[in-house]
């Protein structure tokens, strides 16, 4: 299962992308697909034909997990 999040990196733009699977508490990198910055555009320090980008956890001050397309067709509790 694909999650996409946003990575709130110190002192940069912070960047949506998609992982495979969310990081461990034993990791120290993080592997991200199609890094961009939230609003679509390319990141200006990452070539735009990378596939894949690795960064440190340690540069990362926390990361949003955003829902996916299945979890909005959920109907929870509404009152009418």
């Amino acid at each position: 299962m694909s999650y996409t999040v946003i990575l709130h990196i110190a002192n940069e733009v912070s960047v949506a992308a998609e992982i495979d699977e969310l990081p461990k508490p034993t990791d120290t990198v993080i592997t991200v697909t199609n890094p961009r910055q939230k609003d679509g555009k390319d990141l200006h320090y990452i070539d735009p034909s990378a596939a894949k980008v690795i960064w440190p956890l340690a540069k990362i001050s926390f990361i949003e997990v955003l829902g996916d397309a299945e979890s909005d067709k959920i109907i929870g509790f509404v009152r009418e």
